[in-house]
């Protein structure tokens, strides 16, 4: 097994990052009540790229103050005074020489603690599937969302905008548009839960459209030196097992609209990234999403492993891996690796119980 192209540079746009192993986006609800980034979060980022992380990506941070946030004690961006607080954990970052994109999320029907908004929207009212999660203080069912008009679309799109310039002005090396795992733009790709009959409903390509409209209007607005990407699934957090029934024509029509919206990449996440992506089929999502967007591909799912991490790097589908169990496990996962050091077990009664918040033993 060759694992040096783990350690090897890329340039992404105008950007270098120092190797190709990247922190996940992982919620991790410990900002203050109001969303503002506190001095744990700071030192909780500062201790994966002291470890080595060349590239490091949030948690998923919300957009407005309406109707985007997910989870109580999550960060935001919404606000000028929220985005000067990340400022400390871009800082920290570049101090120990790394770069760090800002995850952009909305949560669409989803939301299971706002403070702002009761009232969560979606492209359709439809019930989400399963129960809150808990780890994140959500307690018994969803609730039925209110179907969005297209004035609240074009003020959403307003807020993915308006979030990307915040980031870019305090510092950030790029954003993350968060389109997968049922929030609101999954929502939108997924057949069941958009319900719409007018020209973001019905067929795949009127499905990805809203994802392609953010896509393109938050890479005119921002410019040609910042990064903006975004992130795709099958699967969701409260519909786990679900998969495009479209197979790989869906894949196709998805990744080929998204490599034309403007993207600088996309960020693939399954639960194992190098399995086949669909029943029958023999090619991953990466391996898909890389075949027709041609853009560069950011790979999640267990790559912690790390043959499979170098495996999908050599092959060619993937450009960058991102860790999340395995970060959480060993903050310092990319220097062991290089020094063949043994790597610790992930523990998840530790890390995400009684609450997925940030323990005082991650930071020390």
């Amino acid at each position: 097994m060759d694992k040096s192209i783990l350690f090897q540079s890329l340039i992404m746009n105008k950007t270098e990052l120092k190797n190709r192993v990247g922190l996940a986006p992982m919620t991790r609800i410990s900002a203050t009540v109001d969303g503002y980034v506190t001095d744990k979060m700071v030192k909780y980022y500062r201790s994966f790229a002291k470890g080595g992380f060349g590239l490091i990506i949030t948690e998923g941070t919300y957009i407005d103050d309406k109707s985007s946030q997910t989870y109580q004690y999550q960060p935001g961006i919404a606000l000028d005074g929220q985005a000067q607080a990340w400022k400390k954990v871009v800082d920290a970052v570049h101090e120990e020489g790394g770069k760090i994109f800002m995850q952009l999320q909305h949560s669409g029907p989803l939301s299971q603690g706002s403070h702002f908004s009761k009232d969560t929207i979606a492209p359709s009212a439809v019930k989400p599937k399963g129960e809150q999660l808990k780890f994140y203080f959500g307690e018994g069912e969803f609730n039925v969302p209110k179907e969005m008009t297209k004035e609240e679309m074009n003020d959403v799109k307003k807020s993915f905008v308006n979030a990307a310039q915040r980031a870019k002005a305090v510092g950030f090396d790029g954003v993350e548009i968060h389109g997968a795992n049922g929030y609101l733009l999954d929502a939108f790709l997924t057949e069941y839960t958009n319900l719409r009959t007018d020209e973001y409903g019905g067929s795949t390509e009127n499905r990805v459209r809203y994802l392609v409209e953010i896509a393109s209007e938050v890479t005119k607005a921002i410019g040609n030196d910042f990064i903006v990407g975004m992130r795709i699934s099958q699967s969701q957090v409260n519909d786990y097992f679900y998969k495009w029934s479209g197979k790989e024509e869906d894949a196709k029509i998805i990744f080929t609209s998204l490599g034309q919206s403007g993207l600088d990449y996309i960020h693939v996440t399954e639960l194992e990234a190098w399995q086949p992506a669909f029943d029958g089929g023999e090619e991953s999502l990466v391996s898909l999403a890389k075949k027709y967007s041609q853009l560069p591909i950011i790979a999640n799912g267990q790559l912690e492993k790390i043959e499979k991490a170098a495996e999908i790097l050599n092959s060619g589908d993937a450009d960058i891996v991102t860790l999340g169990k395995g970060a959480l496990a060993d903050h310092d996962w990319v220097k062991k690796v290089k020094n063949n050091e043994a790597l610790s077990v992930f523990k998840p009664n530790d890390v995400l119980y009684p609450a997925a918040n940030i323990k005082d033993f991650e930071i020390e």
